[in-house]
């Protein structure tokens, strides 16, 4: 039994010396559970230090019991610590008999919210960077996508890019002829059919109408006081606004913001109901800056523009290389030099010229230089009996369904 007791305990928890990171506060339980091979006479005693100092008896709480083989003991010593102070914290060790079990504690950073508090609060600065970026820059971004991506109206015989329908009040005159008029045109490049004319006589579109608006891309309605004035306006301007969405792709309605909150008429209401197929667009105070959001607002509801570097003419001829001569013989309407008044509307001098015009095919295809009505090159041809011919040839091919607006058809019932 003598031999029994002289073999050292074995450790079993734990398995190698443990190092603890721990927080200030906490409440930690050291384990040690040995076993040896003896009776109840040979139970070793043990004991605990920290940092090579004695802890006094009593500080462990000790369990012995029996394993499965009679001669096999076991001892579980756990050591319970409250971490409350910075000299607690050290290494510990577990001694019994021989056999020694080390925890070393050490002391982590608390985990505080200061750098919880930190990210939350740069997250709701990003959103609040983002959601002001988004704010200014939305519509420079969407008009720089559709100038980019958007869909090309070309082709489609239209000579206007927009009709503008305005009452003949001389506030609406002035802002379509000195503000909107110069701006689009000379600033983006569009062009616009101006009419102050009833466009609904009688709350119905008149021939003058569906053929003009079918010649523009875009129906722009200046809707001042004056324009509510109009008959149809007052009558039924419910189904006055069905007949224009019939005729046009989702028509622009421009109201002032001087006038938007005096305004008592039912047609506003409708407008903003119907916001998915029209556009309400309202002109405020500092909308007469070039960059303000009115006039991206308002290209963006116009059509994408394209750009005809060193082109003359009318661009889509120029894309259909349209040689039609009843296009382009006499070209005058084409022509700025017509133009009572080239240097601008009224005598602003806001205007330019907006088209030029090829001039004329001459004999069977053949550039001849142009010469004086009483050059010699005509006399010999009246003398030979030339005549200016053209060349035809090609006719059958041209698109004449695209540009309607120029023929008269004969049906058959008028044959």
């Amino acid at each position: 039994m003598a031999d029994l007791c002289s073999v050292p305990p074995e450790i079993l928890v734990p398995a190698a010396n443990e190092t603890l990171d721990l927080v200030l506060g906490s409440l930690v339980e050291l384990n040690c559970t040995v076993r040896w091979a003896g009776t109840e006479r040979c139970q070793p005693i043990p004991a605990w230090s920290k940092d090579g100092q004695w802890l006094g008896n009593g500080s462990s709480q000790d369990t012995v019991w029996s394993g499965q083989n009679s001669s096999e003991q076991l001892l579980a010593s756990v050591l319970q610590l409250n971490l409350t102070h910075d000299a607690d914290f050290g290494v510990f060790a577990c001694w019994i008999s021989n056999a020694t079990a080390t925890f070393t504690l050490r002391q982590a950073e608390a985990a505080g919210h200061v750098p919880a508090v930190l990210a939350a609060f740069l997250v709701l600065m990003l959103l609040i960077l983002l959601a002001v970026l988004y704010v200014q820059c939305r519509l420079n971004v969407l008009l720089w996508y559709r100038d980019r991506y958007g869909e090309l109206e070309i082709n489609d015989g239209k000579l206007y890019d927009a009709y503008v329908s305005h009452a003949t009040a001389p506030d609406d005159r002035k802002f379509v002829h000195f503000i909107m008029k110069p701006q689009l045109e000379n600033r983006h490049g569009y062009k616009l059919f101006l009419d102050e004319q009833n466009i609904l006589p009688n709350s119905e579109p008149s021939a003058d109408l569906i053929m003009n608006v079918s010649r523009c891309r875009r129906l722009i309605v200046v809707l001042s006081v004056a324009y509510l004035e109009q008959d149809w306006c007052n009558s039924s301007f419910r189904e006055g606004l069905w007949r224009l969405l019939e005729l046009s792709r989702k028509p622009i309605f421009i109201v002032f913001e001087s006038q938007y909150r005096e305004i008592t008429h039912p047609a506003i209401t409708l407008l903003k109901q119907h916001r998915s197929t029209v556009t309400l667009l309202v002109w405020r105070a500092g909308s007469m800056t070039p960059s303000s959001d009115f006039w991206k607002e308002l290209c963006l509801a116009l059509p994408r523009k394209v750009s005809f570097p060193g082109s003359v003419g009318d661009p889509q001829t120029q894309l259909q290389e349209d040689k039609d001569p009843m296009l382009i013989l006499h070209s005058s309407y084409l022509d700025s030099a017509a133009d009572l008044d080239p240097d601008g509307d009224l005598g602003t001098g806001l205007r330019g010229r907006v088209f030029g015009s090829p001039p004329p095919p001459r004999l069977g295809g053949h550039s001849i230089p142009r010469a004086p009505a009483s050059s010699g090159m005509e006399d010999a041809q009246l003398r030979d009996g030339q005549r200016s011919e053209l060349d035809v040839s090609d006719l059958g091919s041209r698109n004449y369904g695209a540009r309607t607006d120029f023929y008269c058809l004969v049906t058959e019932d008028d044959i």
